[in-house]
């Protein structure tokens, strides 16, 4: 069971972290939402929860909780730049569909 960040996106989660001045890393969670079933939720961490689990990835640490791990485990998250677009992309191996707007995913 493995979550991780590409070195480009720990560089900005970290660059992220040190403008806030406070923050243990990044929770990436799912929740029921969108047309697919599931969407991604990320958020900054500044208190552990006790059911958190944590992986590091190029000095950034990464929490989630196990029901959220079923559906996320081996997820890498990068951070992507296309002209204007820049943000997070979820590449997670256990996705079976997306809808046509990438908000949402299926497994």
């Amino acid at each position: 069971m493995a979550l991780s960040l590409t070195e480009r996106a720990a560089v900005h989660v970290a660059g992220f972290l040190a403008r806030r001045g406070k923050g243990l890393g990044v929770r990436l969670a799912v929740k029921t939402a969108g047309c697919s079933g599931m969407a991604y939720k990320l958020e900054f961490v500044d208190a552990l929860n006790e059911t958190d689990m944590e992986f590091e990835s190029h000095g950034v640490k990464i929490y989630t909780d196990a029901k959220s791990l079923a559906y996320i485990d081996g997820t890498e998250l990068d951070y992507t730049k296309e002209g204007l677009n820049e943000g997070f992309k979820f590449n997670n191996p256990n996705v079976k569909n997306e809808c046509g707007c990438g908000e949402s995913f299926h497994v």
